[in-house]
Parts: structure tokens; C-alpha cells; sequence
């Protein structure tokens, strides 16, 4: 029983030498190299700064009506563009909106970049079971680890700020879309790619006019999911710097205040519902619209 009873450990001294030779280590690299690293995410700390005035500057009548007309671009519903509209004008009226604004800005930056990577590497991934086998191990840690573990090297690396919280997002919310962009072109029937073979298509040709178009369905699901939880990490990223809905929750929190935890809260699950059902619209409409071209 003794021999179960006990697990061989490192002693005490040996495990904080351990600690402490990885905390140096990191330190070190953090002050040779933080400041390059910062420095080439400023094209994107700028992009993310510029996009966050307009919302912020613009008139709201302006910014109401351009979110309705890419609600119908996506949805093509008018209840969903009516309860759009409804939605961010009880969202002015409460108060939130330079922060609603704000939210709003480093979601669709996060969402677009994790797109930008997203799609690609599930493209990878579908292509290739070895490219499978190795990023599905990573996925898996970006999913289930715990925020608050990764953001210590992002702001030992580049502080507190914008650029940081957006990190944070990206490494939150990219998996559901490389996972769901692998899984949609996997699941194209190979009857179907047998015809594009037997028509003499090219893998691009085969990849764009067919895999990515049946494809469409899973892939923005993964989109949506992106969506959903880059909001869920607006809360966290405030902690590092970031402005938006997540600064009055955190500061509810913190100073028992129901009803501004309750309004900021409520405003986060509006804008989930409304991109939800914006970016399944679009997704559904696009499908739609290619299955017509090819009927034709």
C-alpha cells in the first residue's frame, strides 16, 4: 500500500529552483525582446484605436443605420433588423452606448482576425491528418485553459492595453472556427469531389467552387461561435485595459451594484443574440444563393 501512498516529487528546494529558473527565463526574454514584439502590433493597435473613435465619434443616427443595413445584408429579415435597431437605441437610451461602442470595436476586430487565421489553418487541417494531429493538441489547450493563466505572459509581454486584451480574445475564441472549418470540409461527400475529379478540377478549383461552398453551413457556425465567445471575454479583457461594457461589470462586481452588472450584462447578451442571428443569416443566405447558381 505504501508504494501507492506515495508518488515521487520533486523536494521543496528543487521545485522553486524550477520556478524560479522559468520565471527568470521568461523575464529575460520579456525585456530583450517585449519591446520589438509591442512594437509590431502597433499597425494594429492603431487600426483598433482608429475603429473605436469612428463608432465612438460618429453620429448615432449614422451608426444605427449602417448596423441595420449589415444586419439585412446578413440576415435579410426584417424582425431581425427592426430588433436590431430597437436593441441599440434602449442601448443609448440606458446610457451604454460609448461603451457598447467600444465592445463592438474589439469584437469585430477579434472576430476578423480570427477568421483571417481561423479558416486558413482548418483549410490546413482538412488537407492534411498530420497537420491535423498537431494542431488539434493546441486547440485543445487554448480551449481549455484558463484565461487568467495566459494573459500573465501577454502582459509581462506587452502590458496593459488594447493590444493585449485583444490577444487574449483571439486565443479565447479561434478555435471554434478552425475546428468547424476542418470539420465542414471534411464532411463534403467524396461522391461530389469524384465529380469535380472526373471534370478534371484542380484542388483549388475543387476547394473553392465546391468544398468551401458546401462547407459554408459549418464554417460559419464556427464564426458565430467566435462571435459568442470573444463577447464572453469582454469581462476578463477589461481587467488588462480594455474599454467597453466589461469595465461597468467588473466595477458592479466589485462594488455590489445589481442593477449597472445587470443592464452592462444584458447589453453583452443583445449583442450576442444580434450577431447571432445576423451571422447564421448570412451563412444560410449564401448557401441559398449558390445552391441556386448551380441549379442554373
Amino acid at each position: 500500500m505504501e508504494l501507492f501512498d506515495k508518488f515521487p516529487t520533486l523536494g521543496d528546494q528543487e521545485l522553486r529552483d524550477l520556478k524560479k529558473a522559468i520565471d527568470r527565463g521568461f523575464r529575460d526574454f520579456s525585456r530583450s525582446h517585449g519591446e520589438a514584439i509591442e512594437n509590431s502590433f502597433d499597425p494594429l493597435l492603431q487600426f483598433l484605436v482608429w475603429f473605436e473613435r469612428l463608432l465612438q465619434t460618429s453620429p448615432w443616427p449614422l451608426v444605427i443605420l449602417a448596423i441595420a443595413v449589415f444586419a439585412w445584408l446578413g440576415a435579410r429579415n426584417w424582425p431581425v433588423v427592426g430588433g436590431t435597431v430597437a436593441a441599440f437605441l434602449a442601448i443609448g437610451y440606458l446610457g451604454m452606448w460609448q461603451d457598447t461602442m467600444a465592445t463592438l470595436a474589439i469584437v469585430s476586430v477579434a472576430t476578423l482576425i480570427c477568421i483571417a487565421v481561423g479558416i486558413p489553418i482548418g483549410i490546413a487541417m482538412a488537407r492534411s491528418d498530420r497537420v491535423q494531429a498537431a494542431i488539434t493538441p493546441l486547440l485543445d489547450v487554448m480551449q481549455t485553459i484558463p484565461s487568467f493563466v495566459y494573459l500573465i505572459p501577454v502582459v509581462m509581454l506587452l502590458g496593459i492595453g488594447k493590444v493585449p486584451g485583444l490577444i487574449a480574445v483571439c486565443i479565447y475564441a479561434l478555435p471554434p472556427i478552425v475546428r468547424l472549418t476542418n470539420l465542414g470540409i471534411r464532411l463534403v461527400d467524396r461522391e461530389v469531389l469524384e465529380a469535380a475529379d472526373a471534370f478534371g478540377a484542380s484542388y483549388t478549383q475543387k476547394l473553392f467552387g465546391v468544398q468551401i461552398p458546401l462547407a459554408l453551413p459549418n464554417i460559419f457556425a464556427g464564426v458565430n461561435q467566435t462571435i459568442m465567445m470573444s463577447l464572453a471575454m469582454v469581462v476578463i479583457a477589461s481587467m488588462i485595459g480594455v474599454k467597453g461594457l466589461g469595465v461597468p461589470v467588473l466595477r458592479a462586481i466589485s462594488n455590489q451594484y445589481l442593477a449597472l452588472g445587470l443592464m452592462n450584462g444584458l447589453a453583452i447578451v443583445v449583442l450576442a443574440i444580434i450577431f447571432d442571428r445576423i451571422s447564421q443569416g448570412f451563412g444560410k443566405n449564401l448557401q441559398k444563393h449558390r445552391r441556386d447558381e448551380h441549379q442554373r
